[in-house]
Formats: structure tokens, sequence, C-alpha cells
């Protein structure tokens, strides 16, 4: 194994450890990130039908317009109660705090009067007995109250105040009657990290005594404000108390307080309905949209009796402020939503126990993503092109995203989409950068260096196994082809430049196809010369069965552009070549920093060289070295080897024969070295 190719296994390894570290712990402000991202995901997933069994009864601005300004009296509300009441409504759940008695002008009138006759010595009972009267006839808490125990299914909120981190907790006094609303059955969890309040405000005695039960209203706002999770019991003392939208279902379904279990850190069990909660005893609520989601109807229009009979029957209906500057708004993933609306969103998602899911084995399924991603990624892009890297890192980064928007929608289920997101970049941009200062810039030189002698192929092969690409030298047998025109100096002194430049470029071009068709490496052109080898870079064991192909292939091109040239009134050009194969010193030769070219040198190359000079004295146009015949020989006729077809030895002795000619003394050579002429064969003809 390549030390690059390890080096990018040992970087993806780092990667995956970074980004599974930051899974298992993972900082603030990247789950700030990751709940922003959520909300993006949920509005990608789209609004949904909540149903009709909750109703939003809103106290607008077109009812305080018609009613009177905020707060009303309790007499206004002791009036929406029984309109709500007549209507057929199963559950009534009141959003609304009454903490204290309401004081009027008359209350106020009577507690003087009442005062300065305690003062005189004289006693009235008829006067007192009217005092009085006319006091109870006043009490709009009690009307309220009268109103609420009358319709035996009103459900009260409750305000817990939690102290923040930056806050000292010291318990406050902790009211009577809140003592009457705790869970009544609960079991110890594994884990067990409840919100823990230091007060309770509820509403006025009356009221509570009147009412079926009361929950919570404590809401739980995140680091960036908004509110993504519903505390389904908060802990004061050392009980824990069920959320407002607990108890309202609960009436609903008609179960008794004694039929729900809470299980610290795990769930509450509502009849035969769990409903999960983390350890902190939240809920991760299920928006269901924008405002406007739930069927609202404008108080004072009941109030008015212009809703239709049936229009609450049998439905839960929840009463709450949306008038601007009665109530805040929360920063949902959707949009800015009133309490109210807010309340009937966690209330449906108790209905139908569709919260969404954020379990710690969805943490162990983004870590096993991290790691998934990382094999690929670490496996592949040590051997893909930058473009790849691209698409391959593109690919597993939809198909994570559409796998976890497919968990949300189909299972409500959160996986975290920052981490393993981030590990897929952590992996392209570390490795593809060390690939470029590495590998990449090393096969940029590779490119450069090569693209003009060899073709794109080769090129890409070279570069996808660089260590062939031996430019320091080395030895190798290799097959070197020569071709040169023949009187081409004195073709090209009755000619002007004009005349020479574009048929010798014409004539260059196409030979240089010929060799890159061949799989050959072009060496140089000297003048009219070409010099061409096989076997190097790229190592091709029939390097010289190639050269004479190629030599073959030339000789029938030259003869298409000699009829073409001679079409045009040109006077056509004639080569001869010369091929030898040998042992060559082949490398990147020449002034460091200057200039350098990939060329081959040697005894066999000089060979080669003057081969292709004989090729004038024999009248041959093709002569090659019996060093090359020794390698081709099976596959070539002899003239006493006719070319029937029962005698194929190889398919390039379909289309050409050799001949012996005689030995030669080479210079440079001690001993003498045979040649043979090649010639292709047309229609049977030599």
């Amino acid at each position: 194994m390549k030390p690059s190719k390890k080096n990018c296994y040992l970087i993806a390894f780092l990667c995956v450890v970074l980004s599974a570290a930051l899974a298992v712990k993972t900082p603030l402000f990247i789950e700030l990130l990751e709940a922003k991202a959520f909300d993006f995901r949920l509005m990608l997933r789209g609004e949904r039908d909540p149903g009709k069994d909750i109703v939003i009864v809103a106290i607008d601005d077109e009812s305080l317009k018609k009613v009177g300004r905020w707060p009303w009296p309790r007499d206004k509300f002791a009036t929406l109660i029984e309109r709500i009441s007549e209507g057929g409504a199963k559950t009534i759940g009141v959003d609304v705090l009454f903490a204290e008695p309401q004081i009027t002008e008359t209350s106020k009138v009577i507690d003087a009067i009442k005062s300065d006759y305690g003062r005189l010595k004289v006693r009235d009972r008829a006067f007192e007995e009217s005092l009085a009267r006319r006091g109870e006839e006043d009490n709009a808490d009690a009307r309220l109250a009268n109103s609420i125990e009358k319709a035996e299914n009103v459900i009260l909120g409750f305000v817990m105040d939690v102290p923040t981190i930056y806050e000292e907790s010291s318990l406050s006094e902790v009211p009577d009657h809140v003592y009457d609303y705790p869970f009544m059955i609960v079991r110890e969890g594994v884990l067990n990290m409840p919100i823990v309040a230091n007060r309770a405000i509820i509403p006025i005695e009356e009221l509570i005594s009147s009412a079926q039960s009361m929950g919570h209203a404590y809401t739980y706002y995140e680091r960036d404000g908004a509110i993504r999770w519903e505390p389904l019991y908060v802990k004061l003392e050392e009980f824990y108390y069920p959320s407002f939208g607990i108890e309202v279902v609960r009436h609903y379904l008609g179960l008794d307080r004694s039929e729900l279990s809470l299980s610290l850190g795990e769930g509450i069990m509502m009849g035969e309905n769990f409903v999960p909660t983390d350890e902190s005893g939240r809920a991760l609520i299920n928006y269901a949209g924008r405002t406007g989601t739930f069927p609202d109807y404008s108080a004072s229009d009941l109030m008015e009796g212009k809703l239709a009979a049936d229009t609450l029957k049998g439905r839960i209906v929840l009463v709450g402020a949306t008038a601007f500057g009665t109530t805040d708004t929360h920063i949902t993933p959707f949009a800015q939503l009133h309490g109210i609306e807010k309340q009937a969103t966690v209330i449906e998602n108790l209905l139908k126990n569709n919260f969404l899911r954020k379990e710690e084995g969805t943490k162990l399924l983004e870590i096993a993503a991290i790691i998934v991603c990382g094999l690929i990624m670490g496996l592949s892009l040590p051997r893909l092109r930058a473009g790849g890297g691209v698409l391959l890192s593109a690919i597993l980064l939809l198909v994570y995203l559409f796998l976890i928007q497919y968990l949300l929608i189909r299972y409500r289920l959160w996986m975290g989409l920052l981490l393993p997101s981030f590990n897929i970049f952590l992996l392209y941009s570390t490795i593809t950068t060390y690939r470029f200062f590495t590998e990449e810039r090393k096969a940029k030189d590779i490119r450069n260096m090569f693209s003009s002698y060899v073709t794109e192929r080769v090129v890409n092969e070279l570069v996808d196994h660089p260590e062939m690409a031996k430019l320091g030298g080395h030895r190798s047998e290799v097959t070197v082809l020569f071709s040169d025109i023949r009187g081409f100096t004195t073709y090209s002194e009755k000619r002007s430049p004009e005349e020479v430049v574009p048929i010798l470029n014409e004539y260059l071009a196409e030979m240089t196809k010929v060799v890159f068709r061949w799989d050959g490496t072009l060496d140089k052109f000297v003048g009219d010369e070409i010099m061409a080898f096989w076997g190097e870079p790229l190592p091709q064991e029939n390097h010289a069965e190639l050269a004479v192909r190629c030599a073959l292939n030339m000789m029938d091109r030259l003869a298409a552009l000699q009829e073409k040239w001679k079409t045009e009134g040109k006077e056509p050009l004639d080569i001869g070549i010369g091929v030898n194969s040998g042992e060559v010193l082949i490398g990147n030769i020449g002034a460091e920093g200057k200039k350098m070219d990939y060329t081959i040198i040697g005894d066999h190359v000089n060979l080669g060289a003057r081969v292709e000079a004989l090729t004038r004295v024999y009248n041959d146009h093709i002569l090659i070295t019996e060093f090359t015949y020794d390698k081709i020989k099976h596959l070539l006729a002899t003239d006493e080897q006719p070319q029937g077809p029962d005698d194929l030895k190889g398919d390039l002795i379909a289309h050409a024969r050799f001949k012996e000619i005689e030995p030669v003394k080479v210079k440079g050579k001690d001993q003498s070295v045979m040649i043979y002429e090649i010639t292709g064969l047309k229609s049977g003809e030599s």
C-alpha cells in the first residue's frame, strides 16, 4: 500500500473520531444550530391537519372591542364558560390565571361602608343583611366559581416558577391546595433529572374548589427563545405535578387521577397509553403549523350566540387570550404562536400520542452514520479524482438528508443533521486537501510531463499509478521506431516555407495520430524525423508487435496522404521506417530548471536510427532488426510461408510479411546485425 493512501486512511479515521466525539458530547453552539436546522426541516415537512377534536375560543381583538378592555371582569368569564358548557363541550381548559380576587368599585364602597358602620354603636339587622346581600350580588368571583362548578368539566392552569441557573433557588411557601394535584403514582426511573420549581402561583380558592382539576402551565424556553419541548411534569418539593395538557386530556378521556402513572425520566402511562418523555420529563412538540391551524372562534361571537349549536359539542374547548397586548407569543419552528395555540398542539399530541421523538438511540444512529460515511469516503476518496470525490460526497449527503427527513416524516424521529453532514464535509475537505498537496500535485506534474508524449488513456493510467512514472532514470527493454522523410532537404530547398510547413505539419499530425493509436510514446520531432518508442512509461509485454503494427499503419496512412496530395497538385512525400528492440536508459533528461525531456538513450536507440537510414540504401520502407524479429516472428509470414487461411499464426500475419535482407555491420557494433524487411499486403500482393 502506498504511503499516501495510508495517510488518507489515517485522516479519515481521525475525522470519524472527531465527529463521533462531538456527537457524544455536543457543544452548546452545535446544539443550537442543530435546533435551527430541525426547525427548517419541520417547515420542509409542511403543515398537517390536527383534526377537529380541539377548538380554541379566543379572546381576540374583536372580543375586546365588543365586550370591553382587558382584563375582563370575572362575570364576563362566567358568561363565557356558561355559553361553552351550553354548547356541549366535553372538556373546557381555561388558560387564564385568576390568581387574586376581583376588586370592583362597588366592593370598595361596601367595604368602606362596613368599616364606617362598624364604628357606630347602633345595630340594624335589616341594613346589615341588605349590605351583605349586595356584596354577594357584586361578587364576580363567586359567579365565575358557580359557572365553573355547574359546567363540571373545567380544567384550570397554574404557574410554576422555575429559577434559572443564574438565580438563587429558595423554596417559597406552597399553597395548600397545590398538594391536591400531584401524580398519585410515581415510579423511580433509571435517569431522572426533573425540572424543579421553587414556588407555585395558583387560582383563588373559590375557583379551585369549583374546577375539576388544574395543571401547571410552565413554558420551557430554549437558549434561542424558541419553544420546542413541553414539560409534562414539574417537581415542587417532593411532589411531581402534571401539566395543564395532561389534566385536560385525562378529563377528556374519562380517566381518574389514579389511572395516571409517572415513571420518572421515562414517561407517563395514561390508562393504556404510554407517553414517553426525556430524562427531564419533557416531550418534543409536534407542531401542526402556523396560527389558525386549529379551529378557533371569537369569544364575543360565542357570547352573542352567533355560533352553530353543535360547533363545540363533544370537543375540547380551550379558552385563552390572543388579542394584541394580552399575551406573549412564542417562537416555534413554523411561526410565532399564542400560548393557547401551543397548549392546543400539546393536547393534540397527547391525544394522538404523536409527539416527535429524540431518543438516546438516535445518537447511536448518528454515530453509525458517521462511521459508515467515514468508511465509504475513506476507502473511496484516495482512489477518486476531485470531480468523483465531489460527486460521492454529494450523493452521501443527499442520501443522509433523505434518510433523516424520511424518518422525521414517517416515524417522527429527530436524527441530527449537522454532525454527520459535517463529517462528510470534513472527510472530503481534509482528504482532498492532502491529496492536492501530495498526489494531485504529483498527478499534475505527470500530466504536464507526459501529455505531449502519450495518449490521454496512458496519462490517466500513470496518474492512477504514479509509481510507474519513473522519472529519475532506469533501464528498461523497449522497442524504438524512427521515421524520416526521404529527400526532404532537397524537397524543402525547392519550395517556399509557406509550402513546406503546412504539408510537413499535416504529415507529422497524421503520423502522431497513428503512434498514439498504437499506444506509443512520442519522444520527439527532429525536423522531419519522428522518434517513438513502446514499453514505457507503462509496461507493454507486446511492445515490439505494437511498434511494427504502428509502422505498417503509418505506411497505410501515408498512402492515403499521397493520394490526397496528388489530387491537390502537390508532390507526395515518402518515408523510411526503422524499428529496433533492446535495453535502453530512460528518464527525464536535460538541464534542471531549464529544459527537461522524457526520453530514451543508449546503443539500441542509436541502432534504431541507423537501421532507419538503411531503408534508403535497400530502397525499403520498413526495416527491423533481428532483436525485434525475435519478438514477433511467430506473428509474421515468410516468402516460404504463404498467407493462406490455414497458415495464419497470428492476426498480424494477415496484414504483413517479412523478408530477410542480410547481416549488416552497423557503426558502434562489433558484430553484424541481421535486418528484415516488413511489407504490407493488399489483396494478396506483396
